[in-house]
């Protein structure tokens, strides 16, 4: 596993970045060899952030964690990253078992366009890289990464779909319509 640091308004020592190599260590049977770690470390106000992503091939593991030394929040981020792994093999298994999720989707109801009396403004870009993958394997994704949506390249139709969380915890697919 290629291990990448980010330090922000702190120096990271040796030692950190040997007990971050330790930690990862465990996790080199589940992933593969080119698996790519990006530690982030933050100092804020006394308040050290560690955050941890692992992408390997399509997928993407990350957590984050805010505590008041760096190291238990590493700690607390490798906690949470092997209870994501927990979950993901729980439900690769049930789904397996079960059979398909495609049963579970409705279709979204569509809102009436926001007034554009305000100006938007946009905070942030981000590129993201679409590989085909299942729906399945787009909710695993979305929900490893924290997020309330996923875009991804649909491997099946091979268009570009979004499955998102409803407010109910039911999941949801947007697909292009066919004009």
């Amino acid at each position: 596993m290629k291990i990448t640091y980010v330090a922000r308004k702190v120096n990271l020592r040796d030692n950190f970045k040997e007990r971050v190599e330790q930690k990862l260590k465990k996790f080199s049977k589940i992933f593969s060899d080119n698996a790519e770690a990006t530690v982030v470390v933050t100092l804020e106000k006394n308040r050290q952030t560690v955050e941890i992503t692992i992408k390997d091939n399509s997928m993407v593991f990350r957590s984050e964690s805010t505590m008041t030394e760096m190291n238990d929040a590493l700690d607390r981020v490798v906690d949470l990253i092997s209870g994501q792994l927990r979950k993901h093999k729980t439900r690769l298994s049930k789904r397996i078992k079960t059979g398909s999720i495609d049963d579970l989707f409705v279709a979204p109801v569509e809102e009436p366009d926001a007034e554009d009396d305000d100006e938007l403004d946009i905070v942030r870009r981000k590129q993201v890289a679409l590989k085909p993958v299942s729906v399945e394997e787009a909710i695993l994704q979305m929900e490893m990464v924290g997020h309330q949506f996923y875009m991804f390249l649909n491997a099946d139709t091979n268009l570009i779909n979004v499955v998102y969380i409803r407010k109910d915890g039911s999941f949801g697919l947007l697909e292009p319509a066919d004009d």
